[in-house]
């Protein structure tokens, strides 16, 4: 079984306590643009990037963008995907994502009983996930006719972390959406993984240090923010540098 991105990543966490992954959305910014964020966003700290987005649909627009991101970074590039165009075979690693409060069982199984062949064609390496919507949802939430969990019902988002785990899956993301007015409460992030024994990614409305360091202190071990495509570079690397700064200096509470 081919895991070696995942394992470089649970080395990260254990050296690191909690870590930092920068999303670049295809769709939001030209392929040149991407690569220079990407390269932007290792320099400043980034363990990994991740590459999607809600929209998505150009399969040739993705291969052209991953090509161009692993052009100039050293970091694994994982898809972050949001359909079966969200799939590249030049990618290191995929996230295998099950959108588990969707209404639709598209979200849920289908779209990854009919990506499973072509992600073992491609020989891509899988990491199973549950991802889990609250607060508002933002566009993800939308696409994926999902039933965001209030902000104030952790338990909630709780049972379904619980069961992602239970049912084998090796990572939990709680998505606030992008975009999203404020980001995941400290108290939810706190709930959920002072329960779970697998890593918890958080992502949604986290736009400074701040808001990352108090993630990464109520237990997130993956912050992930989106990219600053109106940013010039040195501000992206700033911005990203502030963000790990801040949950690198935090000790995490494990419940």
């Amino acid at each position: 079984m081919n895991n070696k991105v995942e394992k470089y990543i649970m080395k990260k966490i254990e050296e690191e306590g909690s870590i930092h992954m920068t999303l670049i959305d295809p769709e939001k910014t030209d392929i040149k643009s991407c690569a220079e964020i990407a390269y932007s966003a290792e320099v400043a700290g980034s363990s990994a990037i991740m590459v999607g987005g809600s929209t998505l649909a150009s399969q040739n627009l993705l291969d052209e963008v991953i090509n161009s991101i692993k052009s100039k970074v050293s970091i694994p590039v994982i898809l972050f995907p949001n359909n079966l165009s969200g799939v590249s075979r030049y990618a290191d690693a995929i996230w295998f994502m099950s959108l588990l409060n969707s209404s639709n069982t598209y979200y849920i199984i289908d779209a990854q009983a009919l990506a499973a062949p072509l992600i073992k064609q491609y020989k891509i390496e899988a990491m199973p996930m549950g991802y889990i919507i609250v607060g508002d949802g933002g566009a993800a939430g939308y696409i994926g006719h999902a039933r965001p969990i209030p902000y104030n019902h952790p338990e909630i988002a709780l049972c379904y972390a619980l069961a992602a785990e239970t049912l084998g899956m090796r990572f939990v993301y709680l998505e606030g959406g992008s975009g999203a007015i404020k980001p995941i409460p400290p108290e939810m992030i706190r709930v959920v993984k002072s329960h779970l024994n697998i890593p918890l990614i958080v992502g949604g409305g986290i736009k400074d240090g701040i808001a990352a360091g108090r993630a990464a202190e109520a237990g997130a071990d993956i912050i992930v923010t989106g990219t600053m495509i109106e940013m010039e570079r040195d501000e992206v690397v700033g911005k990203i540098r502030e963000i790990i700064k801040n949950i690198k200096r935090k000790d995490k509470s494990k419940g």
